[in-house]
């Protein structure tokens, strides 16, 4: 974009001079090829870290003020769609702090987490990723330069002989740019199904 500027010198003649304009924000923007790949490689990272049941890996990948939140939903008619996530402060299958999801993890090297004991085996799938730069002005606290990304992911789940699940919804991510790279600061899990038919949901997403 440009704008145009008159000038008028000492002889009376008029000058027009054209000059680029300041460029514009990144906010809400599309982030380019390179940002996108490296947060499809980050991705594709933190699946590799949860499958191989390196969980304090995957918590070096949290912000130390990460939201974690997977509401539950129910089944509602049309006209109601908007009431069948629940909200904050009502159901939810993880409502969770950074520090909340490493007690969970060290309860699974307690022994304690008859759950988990014998381990469950997953295979993280993540797919459909769009990736945004952040506008502060929706997210406090938050540069251009972070990240709003939205994927969704299928979940396979297997333990002893016989039990075996599917989990497939989307994440809404804010990923913070940090001097040592991406961290998740927020995320918004929404599965796709409203009842669950594992025995237990011990699976992080």
């Amino acid at each position: 974009m440009s704008h145009t500027s008159i000038t008028i010198p000492a002889g009376g003649v008029d000058i027009v001079t054209t000059t680029d304009a300041a460029p514009s924000t990144l906010a809400g923007q599309r982030a380019d090829r390179d940002t996108h790949f490296e947060v499809e490689q980050f991705y594709y990272l933190e699946a590799e870290l949860l499958d191989e049941g390196r969980y304090t890996d995957w918590l070096d990948l949290l912000a130390d003020d990460l939201d974690y939140w997977m509401p539950t939903r129910t089944n509602r008619l049309r006209r109601q769609q908007a009431l069948s996530i629940a909200a904050r402060g009502e159901a939810a299958f993880y409502d969770e702090t950074k520090e909340s999801l490493a007690w969970r993890i060290r309860r699974f090297d307690s022994g304690m987490a008859w759950a988990e004991d014998p381990p469950s085996r997953t295979r993280h799938l993540i797919t459909n990723v769009t990736v945004r730069h952040i506008d502060p002005d929706e997210h406090p606290g938050f540069t251009e330069d972070d990240l709003l990304v939205r994927s969704a992911f299928l979940v396979y789940r297997n333990r002893l002989e016989r039990e075996e699940n599917i989990f497939a919804g989307g994440r809404t991510d804010l990923l913070r740019r940090t001097d040592t790279g991406l961290l998740v600061a927020r995320r918004t899990i929404l599965l796709d199904q409203n009842i669950l038919q594992s025995k237990n949901i011990s699976t992080f997403f």
